[in-house]
């Protein structure tokens, strides 16, 4: 809340607020070398990342620019990189179903096709997806397997919300699956 991050002010919720001194939010100077990478990383993101975090990461970028200099504004900045992706959308779908269920904690079915062509219906905890660039992932327990599993979101043929919403239960949880990763490649 504002109150907690230190702001002055006062009030209370159906009667009214109010600020007893004027707030000034320091300015943020970004170097041309951070502008590139602020640039660079929001086209990616606009290019990988499905239909909503796209347009925030648009969004993003308007506002960065509209309190840049006119001539410091825009694409022009990102210098000599350029951004192409390939690859194919039919994974953006299941990416925002998969982010929304993550976020409800919500179990989804998916036929997933393996590598062997193999197409097996699972009930799934989505836990984190993650984008290793060139494809996504999305880390998940496995109800079929009673274990964690990452799958790959392009091989995903069809999803769905299941309309049943999930606890996190200890040794199911993303950091769990963390934890599990570290301690099976620890050397010692």
């Amino acid at each position: 809340t504002l109150m907690a991050s230190g702001v002055p002010i006062e009030g209370e919720r159906g009667v009214g607020y109010i600020l007893r001194e004027p707030i000034f939010l320091p300015p943020m100077t970004l170097t041309p070398s951070e502008m590139e990478a602020l640039h660079l990383g929001m086209e990616i993101v606009r290019r990988t990342a499905g239909r909503d975090i796209s347009e925030a990461a648009s969004r993003i970028l308007v506002k960065v620019d509209a309190v840049l200099p006119r001539d410091r504004q825009g694409r022009e900045h990102l210098g000599d990189l350029s951004v192409f992706v390939l690859g194919s959308d039919r994974e953006l779908p299941h990416l925002a179903l998969l982010k929304a269920a993550i976020s409800a904690r919500q179990t989804i079915e998916i036929d997933y096709l393996s590598l062997s062509n193999q197409v097996t219906r699972r009930c799934i905890r989505p836990l984190q997806c993650e984008y290793w660039g060139s494809v996504w992932t999305c880390t998940a327990w496995c109800e079929l397997r009673n274990d964690f599993r990452t799958f790959r979101i392009d091989r995903i043929e069809h999803s769905r919300a299941s309309g049943s919403v999930f606890q996190v239960e200890p040794g199911k949880s993303y950091d769990d699956y963390l934890a599990s990763i570290a301690s099976s490649t620890d050397t010692g």
